[in-house]
């Protein structure tokens, strides 16, 4: 049985990511006719074009797509060994892809971030801000996090910490509205929707016992909060929205919880990563980084979203 050509497949993977063969041949030192070469010989031993090559552009073929989340799996994989048996941790340097929520990043990450990158100065991280469900495999994220219910089984997973969310809304329009006391006096107030998936998911409240259930109904419906908070301020109406949103608001008093003794299903923080358990060095540098920073962070608010 032939072995598997290694530098045929992580030559693939840095022209397919990079678009270009001159940009992989930067990135992997190597010559650009080296790298045109070494895919070559790969399409040639499996017997499919993985990428179109023309004058201007290079393009990810239908087989290549197919074979592009292996592919990256195969080298990460290889690179995790290397650099394992090399035991350079303290030494820590290349590329690392992280994930995260659009707002979640915005308003948490920076610092835990600049506080990794100033401890490791080769360390080069592209962090993508979206709202988006993302496939780490298929897009080769290394790490993402993710505040929302876990379905997927074949990632690895670490609980970081619970993430709160509230009820909440403008004085001024609870002056002129009232104020619920029960959730289902929701039902006659302007429900700001959020969410990623379904429009009208249900709210569902418990308190000692006693459970109840509403349907959001209201002029708006996104899957970003930050958008939420302007319209909420001016008295537009009433949400529930993880209180790192609206940390500023609730803070000044712009906008205060209400059916505070009322609880949601509670929604946690997880840092996930694709299944295989070797990584490199550094991407298992920056998950611990994560887990104990952002642990500490959550567990300083005041009180402990859902999104992807």
């Amino acid at each position: 049985m032939a072995l598997p050509d290694y530098e045929g497949w992580a030559c693939f993977v840095a022209v397919a990511e990079s678009g270009s063969f001159t940009a992989a041949a930067r990135s992997l030192g190597l010559s650009k006719a080296s790298v045109s070469k070494a895919v070559t010989r790969l399409e040639a031993s499996l017997g499919v074009t993985l990428l179109h090559r023309t004058s201007r552009t290079v393009t990810v073929s239908t087989a290549g797509e197919r074979l592009l989340g292996d592919a990256r799996a195969m080298v990460a994989a290889a690179t995790a060994a290397t650099e394992a048996a090399r035991g350079d941790r303290n030494d820590l340097a290349g590329p690392i892809r992280l994930a995260a929520p659009m707002s979640f990043g915005i308003k948490v990450l920076g610092a835990p971030l600049a506080a990794f990158m100033a401890q490791h100065p080769a360390v080069e991280v592209e962090l993508t801000l979206s709202d988006a469900r993302h496939d780490l495999v298929a897009e080769g994220i290394d790490l993402a996090l993710r505040i929302a219910p876990l379905d997927d089984s074949s990632l690895l997973a670490r609980t970081i910490a619970p993430v709160a969310a509230s009820v909440i809304a403008s004085p001024a329009y609870l002056e002129r509205h009232g104020t619920p006391r029960h959730p289902l006096d929701l039902a006659a107030h302007r429900l700001i929707g959020y969410g990623h998936r379904e429009r009208a998911r249900p709210l569902r409240f418990e308190r000692k016992g006693e459970e109840a259930t509403v349907v959001p109904a209201g002029p708006l419906f996104t899957n970003n909060g930050d958008v939420m908070i302007p319209l909420l301020v001016a008295g537009g109406g009433i949400a529930v929205l993880p209180d790192f949103i609206a940390e500023a608001e609730l803070a000044s008093g712009a906008l205060v919880p209400i059916l505070s003794d009322w609880s949601l299903p509670q929604a946690f923080l997880h840092l996930l990563s694709p299944p295989s358990r070797l990584r490199p060095a550094r991407v298992r540098a920056l998950a611990d980084h994560l887990v104990e920073t952002l642990k500490r962070s959550c567990a300083g608010r005041d009180s402990p979203e859902s999104g992807d």
